[in-house]
């Protein structure tokens, strides 16, 4: 019997019994996460997608805030993360 695979068996996820609790504990704790949450689903869903877009620019604006914008000059004044004594001395 040769195994060209070196021994190991290509198995499924759900060949697995931890994997098929694990999706049976998934499936539960979404099940009663919709039922307790139902009443305030229908205030969030439908501004939902208007929520996506207004994260788009939320998040440039907050992550591009750190560095001074799309520039990225490097006279701009900020300290750089290297350590001064590790960085080499001129001659």
């Amino acid at each position: 019997m040769d195994n060209s695979d070196g021994g190991h068996e290509n198995r499924g996820f759900f060949a697995s019994r931890a994997n098929i609790v694990l999706v049976g504990f998934l499936l539960i704790g979404g099940f009663y996460l919709v039922a307790e949450h139902r009443a305030h689903l229908w205030l969030v869903l439908p501004w939902l997608p208007w929520l996506l877009l207004l994260a788009c620019p939320l998040m440039h604006v907050f992550m591009h805030h750190g560095h001074g914008g799309h520039g990225g000059n490097s006279d701009s004044g900020h300290t750089s993360s290297v350590d001064p004594q590790n960085s080499p001395r001129p001659h």
